[in-house]
């Protein structure tokens, strides 16, 4: 999959926010002030502990691979192009899972497990993208 930014994601309340750090290529991410618990997508309420105290904390940027799922059928027409593409699953070394795109890396050489880190493109004016790609263990 050619990885570029064919949908502008609906940048409204806190996931505005998200999306403008993507922007900045800054992957970061909700964590509850009050018992330290990561979340996203990010909402006002931590689900651990109940709080509304929470920040936009940095993350490492890396990963693996937690799973994946191969697109045969271009349900949106912007990706009609591009199939067969992955739609994956990351997770962070901080534990969130992040669903995204794997680039680089053709699906049928993915492996659970693998090591990525992320990459960003700009979508639209303040709006990024994050996606994952390959790296050495």
């Amino acid at each position: 999959m050619s990885f570029a930014a064919r949908v502008v994601p609906s940048a409204q309340g806190l996931a505005a926010e998200f999306y403008a750090h993507c922007a900045r290529g800054e992957l970061r991410i909700q964590r509850c002030t009050d018992c330290g618990a990561w979340r996203h997508p990010p909402r006002v309420m931590c689900a651990r502990c109940g709080s509304e105290r929470w920040q936009w904390t940095p993350t490492s940027g890396r990963g693996r691979l937690y799973t994946w799922t191969v697109t045969h059928q271009a349900l949106v027409p912007a990706f009609a192009d591009d199939v067969s593409y992955a739609v994956a699953v990351v997770q962070l070394e901080e534990g969130v899972r992040l669903v995204t795109a794997v680039t680089g890396t053709a699906p049928a050489a993915l492996e659970i497990g693998m090591p990525l880190e992320v990459a960003f493109v700009e979508a639209a004016e303040g709006v990024g993208l994050h996606h994952f790609r390959s790296r050495p263990a």
